[in-house]
């Protein structure tokens, strides 16, 4: 059974993950904010990671670039609701987390359809410390 992190600090995104990702019968530890996640993860080990972009008492990307140097080998799929007036001209902020050691990105608001998928696709994917096959 595939171990989930779930690092926001929504409740109710918290709750609307932890319960589709039960119903396909993953484990799911919830945090409620950057330092819970980082406190679960020295006490846990788990297979992936979700952790939101924008929390309180991280700025920005200091999140996801902390949790890949503590687990560079568990892929992180950042999450972000941010949205801006002008697009056209907005960084592109979840992208940008790839730099930083994500694996995968996700826009909220996403269906659990796109969530499935998604953490099924970190699951699949080599990691680099993982043995080559022959």
């Amino acid at each position: 059974m595939p171990r989930v992190l779930v690092v926001d600090d929504d409740p109710m995104v918290c709750v609307a993950i932890e319960v589709c990702l039960q119903r396909q019968g993953f484990d799911v530890t919830v945090a409620d904010g950057a330092e819970a996640g980082m406190r679960a993860l020295e006490s846990s080990d788990f297979d992936v990671m979700l952790i939101d972009v924008f929390m309180p008492h991280m700025r920005g990307f200091e999140s996801i670039r902390i949790f890949h140097d503590r687990a560079p080998d568990i892929p992180i799929i950042a999450m972000s609701g941010y949205a801006f007036a002008n697009t056209e001209r907005a960084p592109d902020f979840l992208r940008m987390t790839i730099e930083l050691g994500a694996a995968c990105c996700l826009r909220k608001p996403f269906t659990p359809n796109a969530l499935l998928t998604t953490i099924n696709e970190c699951l699949n994917k080599p990691t680099a410390s993982a043995p080559l096959s022959k």
